[in-house]
């Protein structure tokens, strides 16, 4: 890997939680058994220096890289679903630094929008752009469609002219942000990515449940956010509700259910009561017509 004579410019607020992300993905990847591969990973955080301490208590610490290892396996299998059923658009919001778009094995044809804020894309470009084990990877990912844009502000305009159809289904990723947004913003990022989704289109998104935010392991981990200067400002009870009233009809994974899961949190029995394991919910839904399913794509 190319070595750099200082690390790029920092990236600030919420965005840096991007490089515990990544920080997170490389370790990862580096396992004899991992649930992601993610060859660039490690090369963002040698370009944007190691990240601050993670703030969080030392349980928090062991618990969180297995956990984002779940997470991004999971919607790394529910966007190749998506796409190999039909869904040849895939939007990330808050994109990060996520690199699906070069890692996954995407059907012919599919492109993949990767929204976020314009100094993120410049940090991630230079990134992956000043490595040339990537070099092969950049030219041939002419799927990969990056679109600075502020998901607080107005950014429908700035995807549809980057090429995004309306009229053709969208399977939507939202992974590790939501949370981040106020009621308000969260509102208004969703009227907008369901006005932009045909029928067939799909949702994948992590959420806080606010009837288990308040649990002891919860409570603990909101607190040190807040302290970091990163609170997470939403939550919602009963989901599918939620976002059934907003054109999705959608369901809490039980997570429980995958293997992977259970498998990585057998060391970590004080969370499996249900008011620790369903604090966290991952999301998956589909474009509801007249309070009717649309055509399924997963």
């Amino acid at each position: 890997m190319t070595q750099t004579t200082g690390h790029e410019a920092p990236l600030d607020g919420v965005a840096h939680t991007a490089l515990w992300t990544a920080d997170m993905r490389a370790r990862e990847s580096a396992r004899p058994d991992p649930l992601c591969v993610d060859p660039w990973a490690a090369r963002f955080v040698e370009a944007g220096g190691p990240p601050p301490e993670f703030p969080a208590n030392e349980l928090m610490r062991r618990v969180l890289p297995d956990w984002l290892a779940v997470r991004t396996r999971f919607f790394d299998d529910h966007l190749l679903a998506a796409a190999r059923s039909g869904c040849r658009q895939v939007v990330i919001l808050a994109a990060g630094l996520d690199t699906r778009s070069l890692r996954l094995d995407w059907p012919e044809g599919t492109r993949v929008y990767e929204v976020d804020l314009p100094a993120l894309h410049a940090f991630k470009e230079r990134a992956l752009k000043e490595a040339p084990e990537t070099a092969g990877a950049l030219r041939n990912a002419s799927n990969r469609i990056p679109v600075p844009a502020d998901l607080s502000g107005s950014w429908e305009t700035a995807l549809t002219d980057a090429g995004l159809d309306p009229g053709q289904p969208t399977a939507w990723l939202c992974e590790g942000a939501m949370f981040y947004f106020s009621e308000a913003q969260t509102e208004h990022i969703v009227a907008t990515l369901t006005r932009l989704s045909a029928p067939g289109s799909t949702l994948g998104v992590d959420c806080l449940n606010a009837e288990r935010g308040e649990s002891a392991f919860m409570h603990n981990w909101l607190g040190a956010l807040a302290a970091n200067g990163t609170p997470w400002l939403w939550q919602i009870a009963d989901p599918e509700r939620w976002w059934a009233e907003r054109g999705w009809d959608a369901l809490p994974v039980d997570l429980f259910s995958l293997p992977y899961l259970v498998q990585r949190f057998a060391a970590y029995p004080q969370l499996s009561d249900s008011s620790e394991s369903e604090a966290m919910l991952l999301i998956t839904g589909e474009r509801s017509v007249g309070g009717r399913t649309a055509t399924r794509s997963t």
